[in-house]
């Protein structure tokens, strides 16, 4: 609601004596109206003298022609007092410096001129009447009459001096006559116009009051006009009737004469280029400004300059005179550019993502159901990437999310690098990676592909002076064969990817239907697995670690095991990759080390417990104090503890792990570093950490006692390491007792593998120790075969005529176990092809089959270390 605020109360009566100027009045308002009177008066005054003059002038030559001296000079003397009124008014009206005078002197000094003037000039009639009348007087009553006539005129804009005129005319009769008819005409035509002149001041008064509100308003809006134009976001314009511009504001002109559009002489319609994208918005604006109607808030640009990013938004309505005829359209506008560009950045963040600039989830599958849309009445061909990084976690973990944030921006500027002008890639969010491939289904190619992303991904990276090394696994599915809707593909990329994932990571598997259901099964795993340990399905294994020197066991490392209710045993390699996704391996971790620490307190003071640590379990702040709270608890002394670390944790080599280190070996518990050799990290960690032992890798002792196997070198190697750091050593997975032989040739303190047996219970670890004083006996094979990877994958078998689908349930260098198919006994000798590697077969002779099983040798050696290393810390089966 708008409303008009008053300066002063005009409601009120003013005395007369200011309407007509005779008193001070500060209002500068009326002070200009007087002003602006008087310079009325001073305009024509010089006529009015002449007139003034003129009038004695006659009566004198009259009295002259006829002789009458005595007239003539009482006319002189008159004719002088009306030449000194006037001479004195128009020196008043004119001289500048009387114009400096204040208003009410002027008005004043006007008055009392005009009084005397009048006075003068009627003085003339009595002496015209003194004598006989002839033509010759009625001249001279003519000139004085018009005299007065031209002065009251004269005077008329000044109120004032208009009655003080009257006045003296009217004594002058009344003087004259005495109290006679005559007086009494006088009288009542003086109060005539004494009330009319009053009024009219009282007018005049009125007027300028309502000329100086109306003035204030219009100089006020003109001053907010200017302010909108001048500091605002808003301009004005008008047309005439035939669109052509006669008012612009100046920015938007000059805007957009800078772009090459003159508004000099054209039209509106000319001037600005409507939003086409913006469905009727040109025609729309055509229709009003012909149909002469009224139109808002639409959108143009500049008519030229196509690159141009100024956008205003004009509205208007038609002019219509007095007589309602069009008269053309006045209107406003206001910028949109920044509001554009805000609606741009908006639509940008809400398809790219923020942190990468990749496309997002939302116009990542936009683009893929685009691609999808049938081509010509079929789907077209399309291939889908997704991508998971390897080991992310445990960067974020450990380094910290600015790290891993920095991480990411290198790995979408790779992705981009490796996947070109080919394809989309995009992120899902977190550390999942989307790349849609339109018009590609050859498997080779794609298979190509995934192989240099992932060579791309996996080389490392160095952050804020840390080298970091990740991994990726790539999940295909392709368009129509895996589906032919956006969420099926989706689905199945997503199932091959975790495929790959769990075939050892840092792979590309291609989508399978039997996949699907091996998903299912995983997704009831999990399920499960979140119930296992509230139902308290799980236990504790002990695997013995011997003593080099007289074969005495010193400790147990302690494996976690899962007693699934229907499907019985199932292995740690299955379950633990599942529960670190899950995001329930720290309080599975918690768990085993509370349990290994009570029930390694009942064991003999010299036997210790090694528990494993996983990298998200060391970057937890709060891990001494669970160490410290199972000991308490346990009663288990600290030096009877050995927390197993990984090298993963050495992933973060700032101050957060010196400090965790530090404070575990204040608690007074031991530490091991597990899987030595297969991390990423350098040996410089090893004057850094304090480490009581290392555990060399089972990859470097299984085959160690091979002739001509380089392993055994290995292994000194690290043994004389260990001495010089004075550390001690544990050689794991020995299983052959000419391994033992060897280990305690090469120097290790310590042997852990099933040479010396499997995990057994915490009861059964009491009885082993009971027995021969705790000294442990090797057993199974005595001469070592060819090394041996425990796995469970699938494998395309091809015997020629017929082709499927079977499950490599180990594998060596030189054969492999698989079951799920039947081979009749005269199959034995039969050559065929096995998929070793995905999408590679190699030649192999069946040796022996039996209940589903059967054996096969390759026909030339394979190496295993193109397979990759199996899930370690957590996940290792014993």
């Amino acid at each position: 609601m708008s409303r008009t605020v008053r300066t002063r109360n005009t409601d009120l009566p003013r005395p007369i004596w200011g309407a007509l100027g005779l008193t001070a009045d500060t209002t500068p308002e009326v002070t200009d109206s007087h002003l602006s009177r008087l310079a009325e008066v001073a305009a024509i005054w010089p006529f009015v003298l002449f007139a003034q003059l003129l009038a004695p002038a006659v009566v004198a030559l009259i009295f002259y022609h006829f002789g009458r001296a005595d007239l003539l000079d009482q006319t002189a003397t008159r004719g002088g007092l009306i030449l000194l009124m006037s001479l004195g008014a128009l020196l008043q009206l004119k001289l500048p410096r009387a114009r400096t005078w204040p208003t009410q002197a002027q008005v004043r000094t006007l008055t009392l001129s005009a009084a005397g003037i009048g006075a003068g000039l009627l003085s003339l009639l009595p002496l015209l009447t003194s004598a006989d009348l002839t033509q010759f007087h009625l001249v001279g009553f003519v000139a004085v009459f018009s005299a007065v006539t031209i002065t009251a005129i004269a005077i008329h804009p000044v109120r004032a001096a208009t009655l003080a005129y009257a006045a003296t005319l009217g004594v002058a009769v009344i003087l004259k006559s005495g109290v006679a008819l005559p007086s009494a005409v006088a009288a009542i035509a003086f109060a005539t116009l004494v009330v009319a002149t009053v009024r009219l001041a009282r007018d005049d008064q009125t007027a300028t009051e309502q000329h100086n509100s109306t003035g204030h308003a219009g100089r006020l809006a003109g001053q907010l006009v200017r302010e909108v134009e001048e500091h605002g976001d808003g301009w004005f314009w008008q047309t005439d009737r035939h669109g052509y511009f006669t008012y612009l504001s100046a920015k938007v002109g000059d805007e957009l004469s800078r772009l090459g559009v003159e508004t000099a002489g054209m039209r509106l319609i000319d001037a600005f280029r409507t939003d086409t994208g913006s469905g009727d918005t040109e025609r729309s604006l055509n229709f009003h400004l012909a149909t002469r109607t009224s139109f808002s808030d639409y959108s143009v640009r500049p008519a030229t300059a196509e690159d141009s990013e100024r956008w205003w938004s004009i509205s208007g309505r038609p002019i219509l005179d007095d007589l309602g005829r069009f008269q053309g359209f006045v209107g406003s506008g206001r910028d949109l550019t920044e509001k554009r560009r805000s609606e741009a950045e908006i639509q940008r963040l809400a398809m790219f993502d923020g942190l990468t600039g990749l496309s997002n989830r939302q116009r990542m599958r936009a683009t893929l159901d685009k691609t999808l849309a049938p081509q010509a009445g079929s789907p077209g061909t399309t291939a889908l990437f997704l991508l998971d990084l390897d080991r992310f976690k445990a960067v974020n973990d450990t380094l910290g999310h600015q790290v891993g944030d920095a991480l990411l921006k290198q790995v979408a500027q790779r992705l981009q690098r490796a996947v070109g002008d080919v394809g989309l890639v995009g992120r899902l969010g977190g550390d999942e990676f989307k790349v849609v491939l339109p018009g590609m289904g050859n498997r080779e190619r794609l298979s190509e592909l995934a192989t240099t992303i992932i060579g791309s991904v996996s080389q490392p990276y160095f952050i804020e002076g840390s080298s970091i090394s990740i991994g990726a696994s790539i999940g295909i599915a392709i368009a129509p064969e895996n589906g032919t809707d956006s969420e099926t593909l989706i689905r199945n990329a997503d199932i091959a990817m975790y495929a790959a994932k769990g075939d050892g990571r840092g792979i590309h598997r291609f989508f399978r239907e039997e996949l699907l259901e091996g998903a299912k099964s995983r997704k009831q795993l999990e399920d499960d697995l979140r119930h296992a340990l509230v139902a308290d399905q799980f236990h504790v294994a002990y695997q013995p670690v011997v003593s080099t020197e007289g074969a005495r066991i010193v400790g147990y490392e302690a494996l976690i095991r899962w007693d699934h209710p229907s499907r019985g045993s199932i292995s740690p390699a299955e379950f633990i990759p599942i529960a670190e996704e899950a995001g329930l391996i720290e309080s599975i971790g918690e768990w085993v080390l509370r349990t290994a620490c009570r029930e390694a307190a009942t064991w003999p003071n010299y036997v210790r417990v090694a528990v494993n640590v996983s990298p998200i379990q060391f970057a937890n702040p709060a891990l001494p104090t669970i160490v410290t709270s199972a000991l308490a608890n346990s009663g288990l002394a600290p030096q009877r503890l050995e927390l197993e670390i990984t090298e993963g944790v050495f992933l973060n080599e700032d101050s957060s792990s010196e400090q965790m280190f530090k404070a575990l070996k204040g608690i007074g518990v031991r530490l091991a570093l597990d899987d030595f050799g297969t991390g990423y990290s350098s040996l410089g960690y090893l004057k850094k950490a304090p480490f009581d032992k290392i555990k060399i890798d089972q990859s470097f002792v299984r085959g160690a006692a091979a002739p001509g196997n380089r392993n055994a070198a290995i292994i000194k190697a690290i043994v004389t390491l260990a001495n010089t750091l004075h550390m001690e050593t544990t050689a794991e997975g020995v299983e052959h007792q000419d391994e033992v032989e060897l280990i305690r040739e090469l120097g290790c303190s310590h042997i852990q593998g099933f040479v010396y047996g499997k995990a057994a219970r915490c009861e059964d670890v009491i009885q082993q120790l009971r027995a021969a004083a705790g000294v442990a006996t090797a057993q199974g094979y005595k001469v070592s075969r060819s090394p041996r990877a425990t796995m469970l994958r699938s494998a395309q078998l091809d015997l020629g005529a017929e082709q499927g689908e079977v499950r490599i349930r180990n594998i060596s260098s030189t054969g492999a176990m698989i079951d799920g198919i039947e081979f009749p006994s005269q199959s034995i000798g039969v050559e065929m092809m096995i998929e070793l590697l995905e999408g590679q077969m190699f030649p192999a002779t069946l040796r022996w089959a039996q209940d589903g099983r059967a054996g096969l040798e390759f026909n030339q050696y394979f190496n295993l270390e193109r397979l990759n290393a199996a899930n370690r810390g957590l996940r290792k089966a014993g």
